[in-house]
């Protein structure tokens, strides 16, 4: 079987698990485990079929057992572990993978190397590294080497693993209290953990990350949640099969923040989606614009041993411009979704990520350390005072992991010389204020909040599915909707009325309308009365940007019951009212806007807008010229004058308005309703001239005579004898 065939066939199976079809699911998997090399599977598959031949019997005898359906689940369960573990195995010999080449290498080159043997060696790496400092600095490089090669080691072990033994359970609890290994060890073994149970469910790796959760170090309880996250995302429809899945979920609740942290990690991860929009904006909108709004730097100085004169001399009209121009508001927005956690440097990095560093997979997760053999000889070779202003940015929280190498493996580049000028163009007292303005001890504990850690992390994770040169070959989640709360898992932990509501609100800000909508209707089912009015009007907007109108109507009149007579609910209802041509209703709250806003542009022309789809063209006509008057040459109330005009035969006025388009700036439909007015005035020479060249903009006569006929009543009804229409049409 190829690749394909063997993944079809193992998600046909999962079907029939997930439907219950036990039976079938099993007939299947024979089928499946025909070409498999694991005898022992068959062997199990077997003993599953044998028992559940026996359930059937005893209960077609009508014998009681209080432990059937925890049986049934058990089989379910043993029977989708072993088309797991099948799949992956046919897929070793099928797949060209990086994943499945480990694998087949994993089992001559690594086998000796199990993950208790590797911890022992990472635990004496802080050791070697101090006996080797005593030495030489070739000494430290060759440690700092090693423990790398170890990282490697450890992470592809861990990462094709596909079902841990009781001995990998135990060796991995070791590393979870082991208090000699290197935090960023651990680190990089929980991201080992959450990619190889990306690649095959196993129920112990899941309650490791956990276990992982709980640990004092944020660094490695934040990599766990988010490997937790991405499990139940993954594993949704199989989690009803493990009561245990539940019953640990409901412990972390109730012994740590595990409702608010998930909420927020779905938040951030949500966000992350986002990325790709907001990269879009700083290629096109942002570094253009800035690139424009550059002020001439020709003679002169900006701070660089400037005298007294110079201090504060820039010309305000930069700021002006700059906030003219809109950049100001385009960099406040980029600042507000920087602070919000938003990705505003994927555009920045990602030509950053074609070094040597980063062909290796495990390289992607580590966490950025200034001992990495790449990165020591930046500091090695900085004066005391750039290698602390290097740390406060590296500290400041804003660049993730991935980032960070990026710009180190991107300084090695630069000559010497470069490198040196980037620093010493801060003097002293420059780069004391700097450091006072961002108080390192400030931007330190912001960079290790839980909310900072996350970020970063999933910044890291979001650019290896992205960027890294074996990217198709990973199941990219953020290309997925990831939405937690329809996990039957984590239903009653984020069921919660202010959880919806925060995620909603999320939805709602970023213009998700269908997602926001779909919350916003469980919400409001639960939700407190002096809540209830902002929801409803949210629901009703989020409806209304979907065209769903009649809903949309539904929930603002339910949020005009409760918070009667207010401005914006009224507009909103005569906007959906007039969308959906129910004339009449969207006058009457068009008129309840009117009594508070009298000269309200746009409700004046709506208003006369629905008088005239009502057919009360002289009252229409009424509030088109108040427009006209309040609004010096506004076109749409010309245009309108003249059709109520026409329509209520004033002639001559018809004709005075289309003219005045025509002058400014005319569309296809006024050459043509210009031309019904001269034909109604019996000028039939001038009608055909304006036809022409409405035909002209339509863009063909066939267009135009489409258009046309369903103006041939009115026509009629102002005089125009019928049968002189194919004349006059054959003139154009």
């Amino acid at each position: 079987m190829n690749e394909q065939l063997i993944n079809e066939q193992y998600q046909y199976i999962l079907r029939l698990i997930g439907q219950k079809r036990l039976k079938e699911a099993l007939v299947q998997l024979e089928s499946f485990l025909w070409k498999c090399p694991d005898w022992s599977l068959r062997s199990r598959v077997e003993q599953i079929q044998t028992s559940y031949g026996y359930m059937l019997q005893y209960m077609e005898q009508g014998t009681e057992d209080p432990e059937r359906n925890k049986l049934h689940l058990k089989l379910l369960t043993d029977t989708i572990e072993v088309a797991d573990r099948a799949r992956i195995l046919l897929l070793d010999a099928a797949s060209t993978h990086y994943y499945h080449e480990c694998r087949i290498r994993r089992t001559a080159d690594l086998k000796p190397f199990t993950i208790g043997t590797i911890m022992r060696i990472l635990e004496s790496f802080n050791d070697d590294l101090a006996v080797g400092s005593l030495i030489s600095e070739s000494k430290v490089n060759e440690v700092l080497q090693r423990h790398e090669e170890t990282q490697k080691f450890l992470f592809i072990q861990t990462w094709t693993n596909s079902a841990w033994s009781t001995e990998d359970i135990a060796d991995a609890r070791a590393m979870l209290h082991s208090e000699l290994l290197p935090v960023n060890d651990l680190c990089l073994f929980t991201s080992a953990v959450t990619l190889g149970l990306m690649e095959c469910f196993d129920l112990n790796k899941l309650f490791w990350l956990m276990d992982a959760y709980r640990h004092g170090n944020v660094q490695v309880s934040q990599r766990a949640l988010i490997g937790v996250v991405f499990a139940l995302h993954i594993y949704a429809a199989r989690l009803d099969l493990y009561p245990e899945i539940g019953n640990r979920l409901a412990q972390l609740v109730d012994d740590t923040s595990f409702r608010k942290d998930i909420l927020r990690a779905h938040i951030q991860i949500l966000l992350c989606r986002e990325t790709e929009k907001i990269d879009k904006k700083m290629r096109e909108e942002i570094i253009p614009e800035m690139l424009k709004n550059i002020p001439p730097m020709r003679n002169m100085k900006f701070g660089f041993e400037e005298n007294d004169e110079e201090k504060d001399d820039a010309n305000p009209d930069w700021a002006n411009a700059i906030e003219q121009s809109g950049l100001g508001d385009k960099l406040r927005e980029m600042n507000e979704l920087q602070l919000e956690g938003a990705d505003v440097y994927m555009s920045t990095f990602s030509q950053l990520k074609g070094y040597s560093f980063f062909q290796n997979v495990h390289n992607w997760f580590y966490p950025f350390d200034k001992q990495h053999s790449a990165i020591i000889s930046e500091y090695r070779n900085k004066t005391k005072q750039s290698a602390g202003m290097l740390d406060m940015i590296l500290q400041s929280g804003f660049f993730c992991n991935s980032d960070k190498y990026s710009l180190f493996l991107t300084m090695k580049q630069l000559p010497q010389s470069q490198r040196n000028l980037m620093f010493s163009q801060l003097t002293e007292q420059q780069a004391e204020e700097f450091a006072e303005k961002t108080n390192a001890d400030t931007l330190k504990k912001f960079s290790e909040r839980p909310e900072t850690v996350r970020t970063q992390y999933l910044q890291d994770i979001y650019r290896f599915f992205k960027l890294n040169n074996r990217r198709n070959e990973f199941r990219d989640l953020f290309k997925e909707n990831i939405l937690l709360y329809n996990v039957p898992a984590l239903k009653s932990i984020l069921s919660d009325p202010s959880a919806l509501l925060a995620l909603a609100d999320f939805h709602f800000r970023k213009q998700h309308w269908e997602k926001a909508s779909e919350l916003f209707i469980q919400i409001t089912e639960t939700a407190e009365t002096e809540q209830k009015a902002e929801i409803c009007q949210k629901l009703g907007y989020s409806l209304q940007k979907q065209k769903q109108y009649e809903k949309a109507i539904r929930a603002y009149l339910e949020a005009d019951l409760i918070a009667p007579n207010n401005l914006w609910t009224n507009r909103q209802l005569a906007i959906c009212y007039r969308a959906s041509h129910q004339f009449k209703k969207a006058l009457e709250f068009y008129r309840k806007v009117e009594e508070v806003e009298p000269e309200n542009r746009q409700i004046i022309f709506y208003i006369g807008n629905c008088l005239a789809e009502l057919g009360s063209f002289d009252e229409a006509l009424n509030y088109f010229f108040k427009l006209d008057f309040l609004e010096a040459d506004c076109i749409k109330a010309w245009r309108a004058i003249g059709w109520c005009s026409f329509v209520t035969s004033k002639l001559e006025q018809a004709l005075k308005y289309y003219e005045k388009v025509i002058e400014r700036k005319a569309l296809p439909m006024d050459y043509l309703n210009a031309g019904h007015v001269a034909w109604s005035t019996g000028n039939i020479g001038q009608a055909v001239s304006y036809y022409t060249k409405a035909a002209e903009l339509y863009g063909s006569k066939d267009q135009f005579l489409e258009v046309f006929r369903k103006d041939e009543d009115i026509l009629i009804n102002k005089g125009v004898i019928k049968t002189d229409i194919p004349l006059v049409l054959d003139m154009i």
